[in-house]
């Protein structure tokens, strides 16, 4: 008997909003709207990045990645939500479903990632300037972004098989317009102790690590900004974190709010269950850009620039 031997269904049923199902058509305009300022937002920073030679620093590039792993989430998205809501065309084959199951946890993490070592840049712009230049050279930078990426396709690689190996003979019926990992466990027929225990390892050494990392780093810039004498120049420096910090808010308290809705809010109304996953995947990608374009002054010249430079 083969390893994979087990009973799955050809296909998943995706399932949009529960309860609004005849306002789906509606729907899909706003999702559009949102996916267009995703895919549109995080684009023109990446080539705002790319061509402006001032923004050619560590912190933008962090920034960049940043705007890669939004882009690449709302891709990984797209095709099934706007199926689902403008075409009513539910279905989405098993194998499918994993793969896009595996791109939405694993660019969520990478993402993660990225925004601990935006805090390390920002931990070392602002405690040891002096030695910035020397620690983030361009091919720390790359090897971060390898060593990000790696992480979370390592990490995350198991949960193919895991699941895998799990019979499906309950419903073929997920409660959201993409595939995740704990939705689909819900409809296996077997012990999924494995996969839970599995699946908060790698919640706790990853997320939760990066939060806590996160937080440390704060907690030695504040110090070191709170030996500045002037208020002025306090309230200065720690305005070049803001973009970081609301960036960080963004995404991790959907993602918490999202974690903890479905580990322990079993009884809660359906439709809590499906707006918190919507927002943990939808918010981020819409808001990082708009974010960092209103905060960064650096970023904005460079977008009018570019701008400017496509009208001539």
């Amino acid at each position: 008997m083969g390893l994979f031997n087990v009973t799955h269904p050809a296909s998943f049923l995706l399932t949009g909003i529960p309860g609004l199902e005849s306002s789906h058509a509606w729907l899909a305009g706003p999702l559009c709207v949102m996916y267009a300022v995703a895919l549109g937002g995080n684009t023109v920073i990446l080539q705002a990045v790319r061509v402006e030679p001032s923004l050619h620093e560590p912190m933008y590039y962090f920034l960049s990645m940043l705007s890669f792993s939004d882009v690449a989430m709302s891709m990984a998205t797209l095709p099934t939500v706007l199926r689902t809501f403008c075409l009513n065309a539910r279905n989405i084959a098993f194998d499918a479903c994993l793969i896009q199951m595996f791109l939405i946890h694993s660019f969520s993490m990478m993402e993660s990632g990225i925004l601990l070592a935006m805090s390390f840049d920002r931990y070392v712009a602002i405690c040891d300037p002096l030695h910035y230049a020397a620690l983030l050279t361009n091919e720390v930078i790359a090897g971060i972004g390898i060593a990000v990426a790696a992480r979370s396709f390592i990490t995350l690689f198991p949960l193919l098989f895991l699941f895998k190996r799990l019979p499906i003979c309950r419903s073929n019926v997920l409660s959201h317009s993409y595939c995740l990992h704990p939705d689909m466990m819900k409809l296996a027929c077997a012990d999924i102790t494995i996969n839970s225990i599995y699946g908060l390892f790698v919640l706790v050494s990853t997320f939760g690590m990066d939060v806590f990392l996160i937080f440390l780093s704060y907690v030695l810039i504040l110090h070191s900004v709170m030996a500045i004498a002037s208020r002025e120049e306090r309230l200065k420096v720690l305005n070049t974190c803001m973009s970081h910090i609301l960036a960080v808010l963004v995404f991790y308290v959907p993602m918490i709010g999202v974690s903890t809705v479905h580990r322990f809010g079993k009884h809660a109304p359906r439709y809590v269950h499906v707006l918190m996953s919507n927002v943990y995947l939808f918010v981020p990608p819409v808001l990082n850009p708009l974010i960092y374009s209103a905060k960064t002054k650096e970023i904005r010249r460079a977008i009018v620039r570019m701008f400017r430079c496509m009208k001539t």
